[in-house]
């Protein structure tokens, strides 16, 4: 049985919201470097198995890639709380992948979302009590 999940339209909102940190490999088929990233994240899958590994393909869901955006793939990104607090293209080596795991697990979840609030509170223009 493969460590990692299967993530279409239909699961991804409900995996996400049922469980805090989930890592997402946005992949294709025809994708050399997909391929050769594939057993690095299986593994990593069987080395954490407290997380959820999701695969989203692509291909057969359009609307997820462009939902987040993904220009090129492979693109791996950690949701923490329904937050994405990671993402990058390109097939990481199996040491950048433990090491980006372990920096997802050790954040603060409450800095991280005191930021975005920040973030989003620039972004409103802060035109109050000005």
């Amino acid at each position: 049985m493969s460590a990692t999940v299967e993530l279409t339209k239909e699961n991804f909102d409900q995996t996400v919201t049922d469980n805090e940190f989930v890592l997402i490999d946005f992949w294709a088929e025809w994708c050399g470097p997909c391929k050769q990233f594939a057993p690095v994240y299986e593994k990593a899958a069987e080395d954490n198995p407290d997380l959820v590994f999701g695969k989203v393909d692509t291909e057969a869901q359009p609307e997820l890639a462009a939902a987040f955006g993904i220009q090129s793939i492979p693109t791996l990104m950690i949701v923490r709380d329904q937050v994405a607090v990671f993402a990058q293209p390109g097939a990481l080596p199996e040491a950048a992948l433990t090491d980006v795991i372990g920096q997802a697990r050790k954040l603060d979840m409450e800095q991280v979302r005191q930021q975005i609030a920040e973030q989003q509170a620039q972004q409103q223009g802060g035109g109050q009590g000005a």
